[in-house]
Formats: C-alpha cells, sequence, structure tokens
C-alpha cells in the first residue's frame, strides 16, 4: 500500500509541519497525500495511541476513523476485562479495541465492511496480531455464517446518512435490538460500546441481559459507555465509574446499582466544612450522587448540586478534592470585597443560574491560575462563591 520510497519520507518528516509539507514538490516515487496523512495521524495519535505511533510501517485512516476509534487507554482496559479461546469484533474500524482484546484470546477475528479499512486492518495486523483474521464483510452477514465464540465486541457506527453524530440506540448501524438476540446464540457473552452521551436508564430499558455498565471517562472527560451483556444474567444491572488518568493513578468505584443509589441516605448542609469534594465525569454520568457521598461520609451541598464537603482530606476520592479558602455570598458587595485581589481563577457552575463563561465575564476574572471558584446553591437555597486551592 505505501512503497519504500514514501516510507522512508515519512519517518524522515515525522515531526514536520504538515501545512509546509502540502506546499513542497514531492521527491521521485513519493507519494506525498499518502505520507502527507501517515504523519498528521501519528502527530494527532501521539497521546491516545502512544504504542501503534511508535510501531513502524503502521498505516493510519482517514481522520474520521482516527476520531472514532477507542483510545489505548479505554481499549486497554476494555482488554482486562475478558479472556478465551476466541472473540470477534463484528466493527473493527481502525482495529484498535481488536488488537488489545485479541491479546487475551488465541483467536481473533475482525469484520469491517469497508474495503479500505480492512485492507489496512491486514497490513497492521500482519505484524502486530498474526492471529487476528480479517474478514471484510458486514456485521449481518457474518454474524450468520460465524461459528460459536466465546465473546462478540461490537462499536456500531453513531453518524447518520449526513455524517452527523447520534446517540440513541434506535440510530445505531447496525441495529442493536435486531442483532443482539442473534449475537446472544453465537456467544455468551456481548461487548457493546456505545456513546457517553447516552441516557444509562433508557439504554438499560431497551437492552436485555446486561450485567454491568462500564462508564468509561480518561482524564476527567467522558469517553465511552460499555454495556457487558450475558446471555444467561438475570437482575440489576451493576454500574462501574472509571477514569483513567494520564499519571496512571487511575479512579474506578466499586459495582453499584440504581437500586443502591435510590436507597441510599445522604445528609444536606447549608455549612462548608475544610473541603470540597467534586465528583469525576463518569461518576457523574452514572448519576451516583447519593451513594458517592454515603461511601465517604460526605455532606451534600444541596440535593442538585453534586458537591460535597468534610472537615479532612480523602486522598483516595474518585474526583477533584480542594482546599476551602472562603465562603462567599453572591452578591455584589461581598464579591468585590473579597475578590478584589484576584485576577484569575479556575471557574466551575453546578445548580446555579449563571453558566462558568457568564459568571467569569461578571467577575471579570482571566481564566487560569491556581485558584479555583465554584458557583453553587446549598441546601437553604442560599448562592454562594467558594473559593479553593486544588489538592493534588
Amino acid at each position: 500500500m505505501i512503497n519504500p520510497q514514501t516510507w522512508l519520507f515519512i519517518e524522515q518528516h515525522i515531526d514536520a509541519d504538515i501545512r509546509k509539507l502540502a506546499l513542497s514538490k514531492a521527491p521521485v516515487l513519493v507519494d506525498l497525500p499518502m505520507a502527507i496523512q501517515q504523519i498528521a495521524a501519528r502527530q494527532l495519535l501521539v497521546r491516545k495511541l502512544p504504542e501503534w505511533t511508535k510501531m513502524p510501517r503502521t498505516i493510519f485512516p482517514v481522520h474520521l476513523s482516527l476520531e472514532q476509534s477507542s483510545s489505548e487507554a479505554t481499549a486497554k482496559y476494555k482488554a482486562a476485562l475478558v479472556q478465551g479461546n476466541s472473540f470477534t469484533d463484528l466493527t473493527g474500524g481502525m482495529g484498535v479495541d481488536c488488537y488489545y482484546l485479541a491479546q487475551n484470546f488465541a483467536k481473533a477475528d475482525y469484520v469491517e465492511q469497508h474495503p479500505t479499512l480492512c485492507q489496512i486492518a491486514q497490513h497492521n495486523f500482519a505484524t502486530m496480531a498474526p492471529h487476528i483474521t480479517v474478514h471484510n464483510n458486514s456485521a449481518e452477514a457474518h454474524l450468520k455464517q460465524m461459528p460459536s465464540t466465546d465473546l462478540i465486541y461490537i462499536d456500531p457506527a453513531r453518524r447518520d446518512t449526513v455524517g452527523r453524530k447520534t446517540v440513541t440506540i434506535a440510530d445505531c448501524t447496525p441495529d442493536l435490538n435486531l442483532l443482539l438476540p442473534q449475537m446472544l446464540e453465537k456467544s455468551p457473552r456481548v461487548l457493546v460500546k456505545l456513546s457517553p452521551m447516552l441516557d444509562i436508564a433508557l439504554a438499560l430499558q431497551q437492552l436485555k441481559h446486561v450485567a454491568t455498565v462500564h462508564i468509561i471517562a480518561t482524564d476527567n472527560e467522558c469517553k465511552e459507555l460499555l454495556f457487558d451483556i450475558q446471555r444467561d444474567f438475570k437482575g440489576q444491572s451493576e454500574l462501574i465509574c472509571v477514569n483513567l488518568r494520564r499519571n496512571g493513578n487511575n479512579q474506578i468505584t466499586a459495582p453499584q446499582t440504581r437500586l443502591q443509589e435510590q436507597e441510599a441516605q445522604v445528609m444536606l448542609t447549608s455549612t462548608l466544612s475544610n473541603y470540597l469534594f467534586e465528583p469525576n465525569a463518569a461518576i457523574l454520568k452514572a448519576g451516583l450522587f447519593k451513594s458517592t457521598a454515603q461511601r465517604y461520609g460526605l455532606q451534600k451541598l444541596h440535593i442538585s448540586s453534586h458537591l460535597y464537603t468534610f472537615n479532612q482530606d480523602i486522598p483516595e476520592f474518585e474526583g477533584r478534592r480542594f482546599q476551602i479558602i472562603k465562603v462567599i455570598p453572591f452578591n455584589k458587595k461581598e464579591i468585590k470585597k473579597e475578590l478584589a485581589q484576584l485576577s484569575a481563577a479556575n471557574i466551575t457552575t453546578r445548580n446555579f443560574p449563571l453558566s462558568a463563561p457568564e459568571l467569569r465575564k461578571q467577575l471579570k476574572l482571566k481564566e487560569g491560575g491556581n485558584d479555583y471558584i465554584f458557583a453553587t446553591t446549598l441546601a437553604n437555597e442560599s448562592r454562594v462563591l467558594i473559593l479553593c486551592k486544588k489538592e493534588e
């Protein structure tokens, strides 16, 4: 797919300015558009897929496939959940999930309906993972003819015919509601990756036999929902919140059900203690607000604020922790007095009538610095600004 001269050009210009390269004259036998595509992909993915970008002669597809691909961190997390003799990825795409999942299976099948992606996967897997067999076929057609397997993985497309993102199960391609019974006939376990924008409660009503939902964030940004569906599972689905962090200090909660969240007892308060706690993005997405407070004995500032306080730091808390400097009533006189010396701050609003940009404009503060301001509503319905210093 790429000749030796083009590979040499890519290796020699791996850190080059793409815009300047595009204006340059291609050396003899060098496919300049392909070289630029590969260089740009490596520069774009250096954090998302560090292992892949370091592998020599790996070919990367067009930008849309790069955007839709799982990160190395989320793919490795999924791979750690499974093992067996054989597995099938019905929506192979760029092949990142397939590659990492396949490391825990003796045999793996990659299925993809787009011929170009299959050609790229065939090239990459030949050296990276030769036990992966590539099939240029649709998920629906392959499912009908495939033998039984230990695991099926599927990441349905979440864009409509004109490329707009969709988030509902009904809008996924292929149709999960149609395929799921067939997948469970061929495998006792199915992993389904879905949009982080999806309503979890609604999805659990539509998908049967869901043992666990993994809400996966990376560096406090929710990236995907992973539904672990098991043929013989009956009962309440468990939620596991995961925040994969670049520093390696990952945050993973113990499994909890929605019923446990509903029954959790929480104490509300209008009085701030020494520390403020903000759950990570995965916990916020899962809606485990009361059970998080109960687990650590925290007081919640308001039933709708999703911020907590305690008299001492809790380093193991799954989220951000702050030492409270002062609590400022939300009125012009107090704000002017208490924030007079402040020129910049990181601002977050929770259960507050203004957005963070609107509040920043009103306070006339630049973004950044070591100071943090949380604007929120307390249990007695009073509105305050909480000035904090972040704990590492």
